[in-house]
């Protein structure tokens, strides 16, 4: 085992195994694991003896909590440029899970958020357990969906995408199963069962994805019954709108108590990202993979020059008062202005892949 302190590389018979290695940090990704990982699974994409790859998360309680975003939002010598780097190297290998040519398969047994989701929703064979809490909480911190939400977000059912990305509600194994965020359901105790079968199994067939479905097959249940069904039709009606101040007025004239709490959430957020967020989401449906990461990257570099970011990591990461001054605090001081020009290309520095 080659031991690089936050992330474990190893081989067992024909799988690579990558496991995220901060479990004090709940696995949340640093430039340095996102480095190491990309390198690995380059490196295993050209070795013929590797036919699948498999990513875990160390601990009891994490698969990945997200990007350690306190170290961007912090002022110290390098951190201008680790706000390029970070996210420029977190798409890219991003955009790397997305077209692996072997299967990738995350296995969900914990806490996926934000970076730990793009780690993970963008493999091949995508695998939760009932430990599996996922969220895509970046309004609450004055950032959007990223990592991939703008091509995955819109694809989930219905205007479920919308409904996560405003209000940054959790679900748990049951709903990101019914929602489309993953495939299969596999209780935790069955896993290292079906590590062991991954690992046993004839990878000699040409079809690598088919041999992993069907080992993957034989050990998913029937994960329970989604409680996002029952408001479907709340979700799809009330989140289609194309203009925040659209879905809150729909939210508000339900008269329901689950759209009076998604409401009530959104209004929590940062008006302007939130803004932002649902632009970036109706930009992103028709885009292709690589083109929703390109735009991704010149909305975190809009993000790293503004002000919510900042205020939305001092608030709930750093004081902990979970007190923001959004700027500007009103939906109404919202203008088209403030919400295109996180979309702006960047010249030269726009991302390429």
């Amino acid at each position: 085992m080659t031991e690089e302190a936050e992330a474990l590389f190893e081989t067992r018979g024909p799988l690579g195994l990558v496991t995220l290695n901060r479990p004090k940090a709940l696995n949340s990704l640093t430039l340095n694991m996102i480095r190491l990982i990309d390198t690995q699974l380059r490196a295993w994409a050209d070795d013929d003896a590797v036919k699948a790859i498999v990513l875990l998360g160390a601990g009891e309680k994490a698969f990945c909590a997200g990007g350690d975003v306190v170290s961007l939002a912090k002022e110290w010598d390098g951190v201008e440029q680790l706000r390029k780097d970070f996210f420029r190297e977190e798409y890219i290998l991003n955009t790397l899970i997305h077209t692996y040519p072997k299967p990738y398969i995350p296995l969900v047994d914990g806490i996926s958020m934000g970076g730990g989701v793009g780690m993970s929703v963008h493999g091949s064979h995508r695998v939760v357990s009932e430990k599996v809490l996922f969220a895509m909480p970046e309004t609450t911190i004055g950032l959007f969906p990223d990592v991939g939400g703008t091509w995955f977000l819109p694809k989930l059912r219905g205007e479920v995408g919308a409904y996560l990305a405003l209000t940054n509600a959790r679900l748990k194994a049951p709903d990101v199963v019914y929602a489309g965020v993953y495939d299969s359901f596999v209780p935790s105790a069955d896993l290292p069962a079906l590590l062991d079968a991954l690992a046993a199994a004839d990878w000699q067939s040409d079809d690598g994805h088919a041999t992993a479905g069907q080992v993957i097959d034989g050990f998913h249940k029937h994960a329970g019954e989604p409680t996002l069904a029952a408001h479907q039709a709340v979700i799809d009606r009330c989140f289609g709108y194309d203009s925040l101040p659209e879905i809150l007025a729909a939210l508000d004239a339900d008269g329901s108590d689950f759209a009076a709490q998604a409401a009530l959430a959104i209004r929590e957020k940062s008006p302007l990202m939130s803004s932002v967020t649902l632009r970036q989401l109706r930009k992103g449906a028709p885009l292709s993979f690589e083109d929703c990461m390109i735009l991704e990257y010149r909305m975190t570099q809009a993000c790293m020059a503004g002000t919510e970011f900042f205020e939305g990591v001092r608030a709930l990461l750093i004081d902990k008062d979970k007190n923001p001054k959004w700027s500007p605090a009103d939906l109404q001081d919202v203008t088209e202005e403030m919400i295109e020009r996180h979309f702006a290309p960047l010249g030269a520095q726009d991302l390429t892949l």
